[in-house]
């Protein structure tokens, strides 16, 4: 018979999760697994009243004796899954802090048992008179940098209700992140692999209830737009290399040709250090920034077809930019327009050249 165990990940929870509890028994929802990752000596009532009632659901209560972070605590209990349930299909993972009920959970878990191999997101309105607009705020912009950077387009980028198949449970156990972060790795290592479906869930912002939270805005905060940024900081890496790369090879090649005509050396030498460093770039995109599993004929003959869009679009708005703009230097004018071009070119490249199937 198939299975969908709950997780609650639950670091110093309060009556909360026992009233979330208690419904899950009301409901006789069995196979509920509540993750301690490490709350201090002052919630042990809590978890004995938690054990209790897990022990009359047949669900399952980990300990950490440490504080790990919400990413390991998800993890440990992935493991548990993987090695004693193996009729799960996948798994539903649940916040202890009052946002997601009953109803919700059940909501996301119906629509993993029609979808066993997408990742399903249990999202919130933010546009809901009741929501802080931190939080808006904070959402709307990760998930316009999410898009930019990956491709993902989801409503809600940190929601804690989510419905994850068993073959992503398997991968995701070797992901890196511990706390918050963790989320924001599922939601970048399911493209090219899971398809996600969202799930509307009711919007619980109780401020006189749903004021607990280990999220720390500084740290965690940090760490997630690190995570968002490292493809692109990839792509600068990358193309700042090669344009490093271009003018050592170019330099070489005009030593070695220096006895030569001087504009038939120069144009030998910017050809052969032009198909160096665009190789390279090329190549190191492919596997490094964008990780495609694009066809790498099909790859290099966009990559191509760009490269000369790119630089013919740049000369033609230099040109009129410099008319338009005089006596603005045609350096400034420039950099103003391949920069531009420049993240327009990590759009494309992600989107239509380097992409995942």
């Amino acid at each position: 018979m198939k299975e969908i165990p709950i997780i609650i990940p639950a670091y110093e929870p309060d009556e909360r999760l026992i009233r979330l509890l208690k419904d899950f028994k009301e409901k006789n929802v069995r196979d509920v697994i509540l993750v301690d990752d490490g709350s201090s000596v002052e919630y042990k009532e809590i978890f004995q009243q938690a054990k209790q009632i897990l022990k009359e659901i047949n669900g399952t209560l980990l300990i950490h004796e440490c504080n790990q972070g919400k990413g390991r605590a998800l993890k440990t209990a992935f493991s548990y899954i993987l090695d004693n349930c193996p009729e799960a299909i996948g798994t539903v993972t649940a916040d202890s802090d009052g946002q997601h009920t009953i109803e919700c959970i059940f909501s996301v878990s119906n629509e993993l048992m029609k979808n066993p191999n997408n990742l399903i997101l249990g999202v919130r309105n933010f546009e809901e008179e009741n929501i802080p607009w931190k939080s808006e705020f904070g959402n709307k912009i990760t998930m316009k940098v999410l898009g930019y950077v990956s491709g993902i387009h989801v409503s809600d980028t940190q929601t804690g209700l989510r419905g994850i198949p068993r073959g992503f449970m398997k991968e995701l156990i070797n992901v890196a992140g511990e706390r918050f972060e963790f989320e924001t790795r599922m939601l970048l290592e399911s493209v090219g692999k899971y398809s996600i479906k969202e799930v509307p869930i009711k919007t619980i912002y109780d401020s006189k209830e749903n004021h607990q939270t280990h999220f720390r805005p500084i740290q965690d905060s940090i760490k997630i737009y690190k995570i968002l940024g490292a493809k692109f900081f990839k792509y600068i890496f990358t193309s700042l290399s090669a344009s490093i790369l271009d003018i050592l090879i170019f330099t070489i090649c005009c030593y070695l040709l220096k006895e030569g005509d001087s504009a038939s050396q120069i144009a030998i030498a910017t050809i052969i250090a032009r198909i160096f460093s665009a190789t390279y770039n090329c190549a190191m995109n492919y596997k490094v920034v964008f990780n495609s599993n694009e066809k790498i004929l099909s790859a290099v003959s966009k990559y191509i077809f760009l490269a000369i869009i790119q630089m013919s679009l740049s000369a033609i708005f230099v040109i009129g930019g410099v008319k338009i703009l005089a006596p603005i230097s045609e350096v400034v004018v420039k950099i103003v327009v391949d920069t531009v071009l420049f993240f327009v070119s990590f759009y494309i490249q992600r989107k239509y050249v380097f992409k995942k199937r």
